[in-house]
Formats: structure tokens, C-alpha cells, sequence
């Protein structure tokens, strides 16, 4: 090994951990509302679950059409400014929150604080009033956190290709991605303690205040690596060995022909990817806004208790640890059975589709044994397939359309799976509203009210997958890339 190897310093790894941090604070942020709904937010603003899930519905969809354009802002602003205001922004949407109960009770007659809020009988004109101003001031919170937040992974993924060679890049990706499990593993842990020790209101602010202290390391530590101090020659020139090659692509790359978008809806590919993320989309957001709502209702499990946070817990680190899988496995089918990369990943998909049927029986076994335990762990096996799924859905894209169409084809997927977890979230919150207003006269396979309610919506999450696989089969049956 040369001296100059030797010598090279590694300043792209501490712009890496950055990058991990930043992506753990983005999961954690969107987090603390499902994790205060319902014992602190709900009662205090006599919501139902049909305005939590009005709330839910409108941040997804929104995060989504926001996905369209946070590419094209960060690279228009250029990395560390983007950044900066992308975190900057969400960090700002989520301590916002905060103020939604203080507004409120400006905003309303007959309300002279915010404790006043809570004390309002249930069911009265004024307690309406309460309802619908408190939910019109989250949507405009839950607005600015996914407009910041969908700057997050365009950011991320470009400061890696800044800074990494094409061979270390997945390495980093991997990394930084890694903070969403992190984010997902450390919300029950911290958010329901913070609730319950000074208040709701203040767990969005100390959550959502420590993206503005990612923000001040941000702004010292990164430059671009030709005007970094902390980056030497040696490493410079590791970092830009693939310059020459990436030329070469990017040239090729704009002499291909672009598909306009409209026409990208003429071919079977383009439904093919739309109807894979329409379908599926919503069951992740649906499990990661509900489940503590679902144990504390269905088993008095609350988040801020220690069996309420373990449950949490413990399905999360079912999903980071089963989903690391989901991209090897078409690895194994190409390199091993000599599958074309479709062809394995579609085999793959099959596989994983039938992981959510767990969450069929996540409601009867949690019942019967009046356990939440089977719950947490058959919804861990559900939500994780859907992560391996979801990474290997977003390869077909590229096995299917020219480079100078992929980010079109995955906005266009995005947003449908915007649109279906749109759709998902406004039908559970409203049917769970109706399901525990009419009690036993609610049922559904054995179920009366609420946990009927929560058994049709688990059944629905449960047979999405292969019902989009099956529909993705029949759209495009083998391998067929498309031509311009």
C-alpha cells in the first residue's frame, strides 16, 4: 500500500453518519403523532379516528406529490443549501405541532386556555369546534413536515453519489437507509416518555428540534469534496475514480430518447409498476400510523406503557431484521438458477406477497389468546414483507424502461402509492369511527364494533400483495423491456 493510500483520509464516512442521523430524525418526526394520538392528542381535541384519519391520509399523499419535485429542488439549490432547507423546513413543520392546541384555544370562543380544551363535554357544538379547527392546523403542520421530508432521500442519495465511488455507494446507501429502522425502533423508546413526563406538545418540539441541531453540524462539516478541508488528495482522487466512466454513461444516457410522461401511460410496464405500488403502499403507512392505536384499543396496551412500547418495538426489529433479505434473494435466483433479473425478482415478489397473509390472523390469535404479542409478531412479518417487496419492486423499473426514464416511471409510482395509502388510511379512520359507534351491531367473522373493523382492514392488507402481484403478472407475463 502506497504512502498516499495510507495517508487518505476519510471524511465521506463522517458525512455517511451524518446522513444516518438525518434519516433517523426524518422517521422519528413523523412518528410522534401516531405515538401521541391516542392518549394525549384524541381526548384533548375530541377527535375520532376519522379525523386522525383525514390527517393520515392527507400527509401521505401530499409527502407524495412533494416526492415529484424535491429532486428537482435539491439539485436546483445544490446539496448542502437543499439539505439545509429541507430539514430545516420539516424540523419547523414538526415542532409546529405544538402550537396547534395553543391556536386553538385562541381561536375559539368560550375557550380561555388550552387545558379548557380537554374539560369540553363530548359531543357538544363546542367541542366541534375544537375538532375541526385543531384538524385544519394538523393538516397544515402534517403539510410543511412532508414537503421537508421528501427532500430527505433525493439529498441523501445525492450527497453519496458526491462522495462515493459507484462501488461504495450501495455500502452507504445501506447505511443511511439503515436510520429508518433505527428512527422506527427508537420512536416507542423516547416519544411516549417525553409525552407523558412534559406533554405532548413538547415531545414535537424536542424531537422535532433536533433536526435544527443536525442543521448547524451540517453546515460546518459539508462542502463538496474538491472544497472540503477535511478531504486530501488521496481521498479526492478515490472519490472521483469513476469520473471518466460516469462522463461516458451520462453522455449515453442523454442520447437515449426520453418517454414523455403521458405517452409512459401507453405502455403495460408503466401500469404494471403503478398498480405494484397502488396496492401495497397504503399497507405500510396504514401499520406504521395505527398499531398503537390498535393495541391500545384492542388490548389496553398504551404507548406510554411499558408493554405498549415493547410491542413497538419489538415489530419493528421484526421488519429490520426480516426485510434485509428481501435483496438477496433475487440475487440467489439469478446467480444460482440462472433467472433472467425480472424473472427472479418477480419469483421474489411471490415470496414475499405471501408474508402479509400473517396479518390475517394477527386480530383472531391476538383475541384468543388475549395476547398482543401475536399481533406485534405477525404485523412485524407483514410490514416486513412489504419492505422486501417494496426494494425489490422499485428494481423492476429498472429492468424494464431506459435509464432516461426511470425517475418519470418511479414519480408516476410514487404517486400512486400516495393515492392508495391516501385511500386506505380515510376508509380505516371513517370505518373505525362507524364500527365503534355502532358496537355489537358492527360485525364481521366473528368480530363485533371496533375489532371488526380492525379484522376487515387487516384482511384487506393481507391478500393486497398477491392480488398486485397476480395483476402485475398478467399486465407483463415474462421479461419485456421497453423500446423507445
Amino acid at each position: 500500500m502506497s504512502t498516499q493510500k495510507q495517508l487518505m483520509t476519510n471524511w465521506r464516512w463522517w458525512l455517511c453518519s451524518l446522513l444516518f442521523v438525518a434519516t433517523t430524525v426524518n422517521y422519528l418526526d413523523r412518528q410522534v403523532l401516531s405515538l401521541t394520538y391516542e392518549e394525549f392528542i384524541k381526548p384533548e381535541f375530541h377527535w375520532t379516528d376519522a379525523h386522525y384519519g383525514t390527517i393520515t391520509s392527507f400527509f401521505s399523499i401530499f409527502y407524495a406529490i412533494a416526492c415529484l419535485f424535491a429532486g428537482k429542488f435539491v439539485d436546483w439549490m445544490g446539496t448542502k443549501k437543499g439539505y439545509l432547507i429541507a430539514i430545516g423546513v420539516w424540523s419547523g413543520g414538526a415542532c409546529l405541532h405544538a402550537a396547534c392546541g395553543w391556536v386553538s384555544a385562541y381561536l375559539i370562543d368560550g375557550i380561555d386556555s388550552v387545558g379548557a380544551l380537554r374539560a369540553v363535554e363530548k359531543g357538544s357544538e363546542l367541542a366541534l369546534a375544537i375538532s375541526t379547527t385543531s384538524v385544519y392546523l394538523f393538516l397544515l403542520c402534517r403539510g410543511i413536515l412532508a414537503l421537508g421530508e421528501a427532500g430527505n432521500f433525493p439529498a441523501a442519495i445525492k450527497v453519496t453519489a458526491e462522495y462515493f465511488p459507484k462501488k461504495d455507494r450501495a455500502f452507504a446507501t445501506s447505511i443511511f437507509n439503515a436510520g429508518a429502522s433505527v428512527g422506527a425502533l427508537a420512536a416507542p423508546l423516547t416519544i411516549p416518555p417525553l409525552a407523558q413526563a412534559f406533554g405532548w406538545e413538547w415531545a414535537f418540539i424536542i424531537i422535532g428540534g433536533l433536526g435544527f441541531l443536525w442543521m448547524f453540524f451540517w453546515q460546518f462539516m459539508y462542502d463538496k469534496p474538491e472544497e472540503s478541508k477535511h478531504v486530501n488528495e488521496a481521498e479526492l482522487e478515490y472519490v472521483h475514480q469513476d469520473d471518466a466512466a460516469e462522463a461516458a454513461e451520462k453522455a449515453a444516457i442523454a442520447a437515449q430518447k426520453t418517454i414523455p410522461m403521458l405517452q409512459c401511460f401507453r405502455y403495460r410496464q408503466t401500469w404494471s409498476f403503478v398498480v405494484g405500488k397502488f396496492f401495497t403502499d397504503g399497507v405500510w403507512w396504514f401499520f406504521l400510523f395505527w398499531a398503537p392505536s390498535y393495541f391500545s384499543n384492542q388490548f389496553n396496551a398504551p404507548a406510554t406503557s411499558g408493554l405498549g412500547q415493547a410491542l413497538i418495538f419489538t415489530l419493528y426489529a421484526i421488519v429490520t431484521a426480516v426485510s434485509i433479505i428481501g435483496g438477496y434473494l433475487p440475487k440467489i435466483f439469478v446467480d444460482k438458477k440462472g433467472m433472467n433479473p425480472y424473472a427472479g425478482r418477480m419469483l421474489a415478489m411471490l415470496i414475499f406477497a405471501f408474508f402479509p397473509i400473517a396479518a390475517l390472523f394477527a386480530q383472531p390469535l391476538g383475541v384468543h389468546f388475549n395476547s398482543p404479542w401475536w399481533p406485534a409478531i405477525l404485523i412485524g412479518v407483514a410490514a416486513a414483507g412489504h419492505q422486501a417487496w417494496s426494494a425489490n419492486l422499485f428494481s423492476t423499473v429498472g429492468d424494464m424502461f431506459p435509464k432516461s426514464t426511470i425517475a418519470t416511471i418511479t414519480g408516476i409510482g410514487a404517486m400512486a402509492g400516495g393515492l392508495g395509502s391516501m385511500i386506505i388510511q380515510k376508509v380505516a379512520g371513517n370505518l373505525f369511527t362507524y364500527a365503534e359507534e355502532a358496537g355489537s351491531a358492527f360485525h364481521f367473522m366473528g368480530f363485533e364494533g371496533k375489532p371488526a373493523g380492525y379484522f376487515i382492514v387487516f384482511c384487506c392488507c393481507g391478500v393486497a400483495y398477491l392480488l398486485a402481484w397476480t395483476l402485475m403478472k398478467t399486465l407483463v407475463p415474462k421479461y419485456k423491456a421497453v423500446e423507445i
